[in-house]
């Protein structure tokens, strides 16, 4: 039967890789330097198996996944140990000196059109306090949000002077929640805070090519906003700068709320229609001459015409991750092109995959990578196995089955790609969109054939001054899109709210996607009961029933249908918003005496007494019978004996959260989940000073 796939084998490469960091990234410690020096030996072996019986069953599937593992494990590992190590930042306020990395314009906080703030990330940063002056710039970007009424012209290569107050990368707001830090580690970000009064310019500094690009960014979002309404505007910015910051909150809801918010960010379907764009253009303009049709390989310098455009609009809008990795399938299908292969196929998508997980292993932890991925190999797959169907559809008829073939194709794509990647949604963001095959069906021919065309012609006519001959079209069409997204949003169940979903069920959905996708015989269907438990992981596993923050500034009960927050709803709006995604529960007040919760004297009582939470006051328990005495904002005295959650313990094991058992309650600690990592602070969430260190140390 494997004998049967063998042509199959090498597609699970990249999911080799994989699931070998996906179990680097699951250890509770680093393993050591000997572990991955037998990793490597047995990588080497299991090849050299392979190279000795290449076409042995046994030697393919054995050697090649033992190599793969140990390969994505060590690649994984690598990658940590690159990093530089996360600093120790002064928690009171201070100056800052650094050269600017880059600018950005952020998204308004109210829900109005952008308000003007700026963020800005600074490279070679120093501190200018008592205790690091002098001492070497941080090896990483400190990211600030400046004043809104700062009116500092800002551009890459500038060193400016600030005074801010800053803040480490942030902990998991609960046990298993999403981690910032691990994020930054590998962002080489050192954390971010905001500025306290306006930027000082220092020195002018070089103008480098990125600071052309923004000025050039800067420049063609001026044009936009002077032609197009602040809505639409946003849109056309998001789809040719890069940024959608001028839209107005409401609309970036919408979108969301819709299943259209992929169109706001640039990744593989926009630089797909910018390359396509492109080819056909050359293509038609290479078919007017009949010495370049006759002698001229057109299909291939139409397609590396191609992909110099989409490198250009990936610069353009850039560079985000999401879209280099689009350009890197990009390379390989123009290069398949170049050279006569099948431009689309698995197999090239197995080396495309295999490519981005050993150069970015960090990646698969993360929302871009595996929505690209599942939704790339679902339309690989799905167009693989209905081709047949679509060729008879298109062959057989007149031109009413070619349109038909057409739809046929828009809404298996749309089925096939949004299919994939919502239970990754769900993963991530605790939402679920239930209409966005109707709206994709509709939004992305619009913007495939309309709006962004348009706009790659504004951009062209922009040095001619002409840029509102494109410009104006292309708000058209956007504000169609923008009239469908709004309407979508309001129809019932729109965006429903769901439990987060445990890790193995992620991971037993994507496995169970390659499992489907990847084989041709019947065995595939065998994919679809870890899919299908995946599912329904979110609504069957017991969610917690108590949440304390990391600084204990805030504490949430689960009480029916209500997460009740305290002490002070509102404190933390962060943690608070990751509460609420993660039990898909509204926020109300810990001052209510109804439901699973009383409270009096800033003392409350939960499961009958058993655990008791003291948010204010100075009043002790009564500890009769108490199994859990909770004091997040101070020391847990006052039941000898009895296990407690105070600030002591909330500074050496990060969040927490308690589950309500019959036998007793059960806590489950960050740093219990976590371990202890490179990118896991230590006791207090403190990183390295910037001090050099003694040798001894």
């Amino acid at each position: 039967m494997l004998l049967a796939e063998r042509s199959r084998l090498a597609l699970w490469l990249p999911v080799g890789l994989g699931i070998g960091i996906a179990l680097y990234f699951a250890l509770a410690r680093e393993p050591a330097g000997g572990a991955i020096l037998s990793l490597l030996v047995v990588a080497g072996g299991a090849l050299a198996w392979i190279a000795r019986a290449p076409h042995g069953l046994a030697a393919r599937v054995l050697g090649g996944g033992t190599a793969a593992l140990a390969l994505g494990f060590v690649a994984a590992w690598a990658a940590t140990h690159r990093q530089p190590p996360l600093p120790d930042l002064p928690r009171r306020a201070t100056m800052v000196m650094g050269r600017v990395a880059s600018v950005s314009v952020l998204p308004p906080r109210d829900g109005a059109a952008g308000d003007g703030a700026l963020s800005v990330d600074l490279a070679d940063a120093r501190l200018e306090d008592p205790v690091d002056d002098g001492m070497p710039s941080l090896r990483r970007t400190l990211r600030l949000r400046l004043r809104p009424d700062d009116p500092a012209g800002l551009s890459p290569g500038m060193v400016v002077r600030v005074r801010a107050m800053l803040r480490p990368p942030m902990p998991p707001a609960w046990p298993g929640g999403p981690d910032r830090q691990r994020r930054a580690w590998f962002d080489g970000t050192a954390g971010g805070g905001y500025a306290l009064a306006r930027v000082q310019r220092v020195q002018a500094g070089p103008a480098p090519a990125h600071g052309t690009l923004e000025t050039l960014r800067e420049a063609i979002l001026a044009r936009i906003l002077h032609v197009l309404p602040p809505d639409r505007a946003g849109v056309a910015a998001a789809v040719l700068t890069g940024s959608a910051a001028p839209m107005p909150q409401a609309d970036r809801d919408a979108f969301a709320d819709a299943g259209l918010a992929h169109l706001l960010a640039v990744a593989g379907l926009h630089l797909g229609i910018v390359m396509g764009v492109t080819m056909a253009v050359v293509r038609l303009l290479l078919a007017c001459s009949e010495h370049a049709s006759l002698f001229w390989p057109c299909r291939q310098v139409a397609a590396l015409a191609g992909l110099a455009a989409g490198a250009a609009y990936v610069v353009l809008t850039g560079q985000h991750l999401p879209a280099l990795r689009g350009l890197t399938m990009a390379a390989l299908v123009v290069l398949a092109l170049v050279t006569g292969r099948r431009a689309l196929s698995m197999r090239g998508l197995a080396v495309g995959a295999t490519l981005l997980l050993l150069t970015g292993p960090e990646d698969v932890m993360e929302t871009p990578l595996q929505m690209s991925l599942a939704a790339v190999m679902a339309l690989a797959a799905g167009f693989e196995a209905a081709r047949p169907a679509l060729r008879r559809l298109v062959l057989d008829g007149g031109w009413w089955r070619r349109g038909g073939a057409h739809v046929a194709h828009l809404a298996l794509a749309s089925l096939l790609a949004g299919g994939a990647t919502v239970p990754v949604v769900m993963a991530h963001f605790g939402t679920l969109q239930p209409w966005f095959l109707l709206a994709n069906l509709l939004a992305v021919p619009l913007m495939a054939m309309w709006i962004l065309p348009a706009g790659l012609l504004a951009v062209l006519l922009m040095p001619l001054g002409l840029e509102a001959v494109a410009l104006v079209p292309m708000g058209w069409g956007i504000g169609v899109v923008l009239d469908l997204a709004r309407a979508v949003s309001g129809w019932p169940a729109a965006r429903i709210m769901v439990p987060a979903m445990p890790g193995w069920a992620l991971a037993a959905w994507l496995l169970g996607l390659c499992w489907t996708c990847l084989w041709t015989r019947h065995w595939r269907r065998a994919g679809v009961a870890p899919m299908a438990v995946a599912l329904l992981a979110p609504f069957l596993v017991t969610p917690p029933d108590l949440l304390v923050a990391a600084d204990g500034r805030a504490v949430a009960v689960r009480d029916g249908g209500v997460l009740r927050v305290g002490p002070h709803p509102g404190a933390d709006r962060v943690v608070e918003a990751d509460w609420r995604q993660a039990l898909a529960l509204p926020i109300a007040s810990l001052s209510s005496d109804d439901g699973r919760v009383a409270c009096r004297d800033g003392l409350c009582r939960l499961a009958g007494g058993q655990v008791v939470l003291r948010l204010s006051g100075t009043a002790a328990p009564d500890c009769a019978g108490v199994a859990l005495l909770v004091v997040p904002g101070g020391e847990g005295a006052g039941c000898p004996g009895v296990a407690t959650i105070d600030g002591l313990s909330l500074w050496q094991s990060g969040a927490q959260a308690v589950y309500l058992r019959p036998d007793g309650p059960r806590v489950v600690t960050d740093r219990a989940v976590r371990g202890a990592r490179p990118w896991v602070m230590g006791p207090g969430q403190h990183g390295m000073p910037t001090l050099p260190l003694a040798k001894a140390e």
